[in-house]
């Protein structure tokens, strides 16, 4: 990740996940809001040892920094972070964008989120931190409506907007899945990751193509 402090007023990305793996969803989302935001830059951030997320097959954190790496090579406007791969510890999204701030003087934040983890945020570490620092970015999934966003807290729901991009239907289970059963991932993620996947044995993927 470059250290030095962004020009005053530039416009950061920041999409967050296990990335697990990185799929063309992800990367479908990012561009559409780099352009829609007119962001400067877009940073993913793959999360060391995540607060939500936990099960077995969860790839380490090496492996799902590089193929995100490897996933967003081509795309310039694109950058990788191991500001949470290299933290001992859970990682929080709201030290992560403190961490940010510190680093991009005078930037303005974007956090990039789908539907379902913007229900739950308020269920996340100091979530009114995470608000201050950043413009939460909310990118509808399919199966959520934007009517439960009502159901929040007025403080949270003024800080949210939305975003129409369209949506790629494609999940990272189902790719874990397929990898698991020695199926094909082709078209679901960049050939490099297909690659990755099959060479690291990645979700028992020995026979995965």
């Amino acid at each position: 990740m470059k250290t030095e402090d962004g020009p005053h007023g530039s416009k950061i990305g920041i999409m967050g996940g296990t990335f697990d793996p990185i799929h063309y969803g992800h990367l479908f989302v990012a561009e559409a809001a780099r352009r829609a935001l007119s962001l400067d830059r877009l940073i993913f951030v793959p999360a060391g040892l995540p607060p939500h997320k936990h099960y077995e097959a969860m790839a380490a954190a090496e492996d799902r920094y590089a193929m995100t790496a490897l996933a967003i090579q081509d795309n310039p406007h694109f950058e990788i972070s191991r500001i949470e791969t290299d933290k001992t510890g859970v990682s929080y999204t709201s030290d992560t964008l403190e961490t940010f701030a510190r680093l991009y003087g005078g930037a303005y934040f974007f956090l990039i989120m789908g539907m379902d983890s913007a229900l739950e945020i308020t269920e996340w570490h100091d979530p009114f931190k995470i608000l201050s620092l950043s413009t939460v970015v909310i990118v509808a999934r399919p199966g959520y409506i934007r009517d439960k966003i009502r159901e929040m807290d007025e403080t949270v729901r003024k800080s949210l907007i939305f975003l129409d991009v369209g949506m790629i239907d494609v999940s990272a289970t189902e790719i874990r899945d397929n990898a698991r059963g020695g199926k094909s991932v082709r078209y679901m993620t960049p050939e490099v990751v297909c690659d990755y996947i099959r060479d690291m044995k990645l979700y028992s993927g020995r026979g995965v193509r």
